[in-house]
């Protein structure tokens, strides 16, 4: 039989910038507001894709955690070893699961590293090389402008004379460099930007979203719902009403209570109970405001069988990035979107051993492939949408991937 693979965990003296500490070895990234993981080295990786993603995604992570030796003395979610996970969004993508090699984590003051193999504690220091800046070229994505907005009317037709309620339709950008893209000057400006969204970099997708769709901690599920935006100003006085404009909105409002009841209908069978705001609050960023709504549970202690893939299958795709009914809405973007989405707006994050974790919904990200990166953004299309007004907020979504790249 082969010898177990240790893995070490142990607290830190020091608290360094999370983002700082990444290197050009495979650089991963779960922050928000300084709390988080980061990782890099890949000690396994691989990819899964079809119906059952999620089930294979488990009986990977499961396999390779029997090869552990785990030492664990700091004994907080997101420590011993850690799953970064990185899912498509249509089951027929490929979706990347990667463990790394060393990853650091902090939250609430206290900080710790993991390593993996039978080294001494890997020492740390602030990553001062990095590859030159690279200039970009910016060009339309797999449709222009004007064709999207075609694309969009065509969805209204179909809401107005089929089943259909909602769909969301996405775009994309793509961007080209004359040299390689460093993943981590992308996520430094991200978190310097956006400091209240999680700023996530799996495979070389990386972002900055404000949905977070699956947080498992200790029997406690949380999911955060985002649907309907506005774009901010600058004024506060004139933002303020702005919120309040959205919070009034029929059209918004019809869209999040569709995004909401889906997360709730997909997070009741697993749990004993939970709890659904009777109205959203809206939440600020950097450059929009969306309506959020935050639904709780408590998981159901007799079903032991039950993580957060089980739960994933489950609330993925959200009507917040798919549309209402899901089935048919799916299909619609199939149809009429014209681009393949790869692992945009699908669940992005991270689990440890115990089965705690966070993933979030790969929104306001990109795509980095060497010299090229390619950028998303979708909009919540209903009966009562327009299609000039759904690209301006599409470029306001777009707003924070191109300020991190210039």
């Amino acid at each position: 039989m082969p010898s177990l693979i240790p893995v070490t965990s142990a607290r830190l003296g020091e608290h360094l910038p999370l983002l700082d500490l990444l290197t050009d070895d495979a650089p991963l990234s779960w922050v928000r507001g300084g709390d988080g993981l980061v990782g890099w080295g890949s000690y396994a990786k691989t990819a899964v894709r079809g119906a059952n993603r999620f089930a294979d995604a488990r009986k990977w992570w499961h396999q390779q955690l029997e090869k552990f030796a785990i030492s664990d003395s700091v004994h907080l979610s997101g420590t011993g070893p850690v799953l970064f996970a990185s899912f498509s969004f249509d089951p027929d993508e490929e979706s990347v699961l990667v463990i790394p090699k060393i990853v650091v984590g902090m939250r609430n003051g206290s900080s710790w590293i993991t390593w993996i193999g039978d080294q001494p504690q890997p020492a740390l220091q602030e990553e001062k090389e990095m590859l030159a800046d690279a200039e970009f070229n910016w060009g339309d994505g797999s449709l222009s402008p004007a064709e999207w907005q075609l694309r969009v009317a065509k969805a209204i037709d179909e809401i107005e004379k089929t089943e259909l309620e909602k769909v969301v339709l996405a775009r994309d950008l793509i961007v080209n460099s004359h040299r390689p893209i460093d993943v981590r000057k992308i996520l430094r400006n991200l978190g310097s930007e956006y400091p209240s969204t999680w700023i996530f970099a799996v495979d070389g997708l990386v972002g900055a979203t404000p949905e977070l769709l699956l947080r498992l901690s200790r029997g406690m599920v949380t999911s955060r719902v985002l649907a309907g935006t506005i774009s901010k100003t600058g004024d506060d006085e004139r933002d303020l009403a702005l919120a309040a404009s959205l919070a009034r909105s029929s059209k918004d409002l019809e869209e999040h209570e569709y995004a909401v009841r889906s997360v709730a209908d997909a997070l009741d069978p697993f749990c004993t109970s939970t709890n659904v705001p009777d109205s959203p609050f809206v939440l600020h960023l950097a450059n929009v405001m969306h309506l959020a709504t935050d639904v709780t549970g408590a998981l159901i202690e007799s079903k032991k069988s039950v993580d957060a893939f089980t739960i994933l299958e489950k609330l993925h795709p959200s009507a917040a990035v798919c549309g209402t009914p899901t089935n048919i809405a799916s299909q619609v973007i199939k149809r009429i979107e014209g681009m393949s989405r790869g692992r945009y707006a699908g669940p992005v994050g991270w689990l440890d051993a115990r089965g705690d974790g966070e993933l979030g919904i790969a929104l306001r990200c990109g795509q980095i492939k060497e010299n090229e990166i390619q950028i998303y953004a979708g909009c919540g299309i209903v009966a009562g949408s327009n299609p000039e007004k759904e690209l301006t907020e599409s470029n306001a979504k777009f707003a924070p991937m191109r300020s991190a790249l210039n």
